[in-house]
């Protein structure tokens, strides 16, 4: 995020814990035994924080849901397990990415470091998590659809510098897909457009259901490259 669009981000991920029960109880979206699905049905998992979860939506607007049914529309057989914590930071993805990489997921969207940012924690140590998620999926021979951050300026220009290199280095270096910016699809010009309110919620911290849709128009496409990569 640039800008305007990164004022959001010193309160992002401030909510309620999640239990061990919780996160066992990970949301699937699709059809869900094995019997049931057709065995072209690509699985992904999309492991983040309180974006990817659907934070303060109803079920059907979250990020998950709404992707599914933008890649149902366009011919792909998609079943995604929602892997979104609310909180959670890069160490929280990386402490539980193992056991979500259940043996039928092919393909893993990773969102996660706006939490990092609100905490200041270390870039090295905020690089030596997702690497370690990356390790995890390379290990599983799955791939990867990573999502960057974009860092604001509070914490000094280097802070800001050694962050924002994280996800495009990694992901050159792991050879994943990758987006820049969660939030690209509703950016305008690098910046969050003047009527935020229209797709944000009113905590000025994650999308509305029309965010969500926008943010979709920008993800969408790489997560369709992602499609390809696994059926490829």
């Amino acid at each position: 995020m640039k800008g305007s669009a990164m004022w959001s981000v010193f309160r992002y991920g401030v909510f309620r814990g999640c239990s061990k029960a919780a996160l066992v109880g990970l949301v699937t979206i699709g059809l869900t035994t094995p019997a049931m699905t057709r065995a072209d049905t690509v699985h992904l998992l999309a492991l983040g924080d309180s974006l990817t979860q659907g934070y303060g939506l109803l079920e059907d607007e979250g990020f998950v849901p709404q992707l599914r049914e933008w890649l149902t529309e366009r011919g792909h057989d998609v079943r995604i397990v929602n892997g979104g914590v609310s909180g959670d930071t890069t160490a929280g993805g990386l402490s539980r990415v193992e056991w979500s990489l259940t043996p039928e997921i092919e393909g893993m969207i990773v969102t996660l470091g706006g939490n990092d940012l609100l905490r200041g924690i270390d870039p090295s140590v905020s690089r030596a998590n997702i690497e370690g998620i990356l390790q995890v999926a390379e290990a599983q021979d799955v791939d990867v659809l990573l999502i960057g951050m974009t860092a604001p300026g509070n914490y000094g220009a280097d802070y800001k510098a050694d962050f924002e290199r994280i996800y495009p280095e990694l992901a050159e270096g792991y050879g994943t897909l990758y987006l820049d910016n969660f939030f690209t699809g509703v950016l305008q010009d690098g910046e969050m457009p003047a009527d935020v309110g229209n797709v944000m919620q009113s905590d000025g911290i994650h999308p509305n259901a029309l965010g969500v849709k926008q943010v979709i128009e920008a993800v969408g496409p790489k997560v369709e490259d992602l499609i390809a990569r696994i059926e490829g």
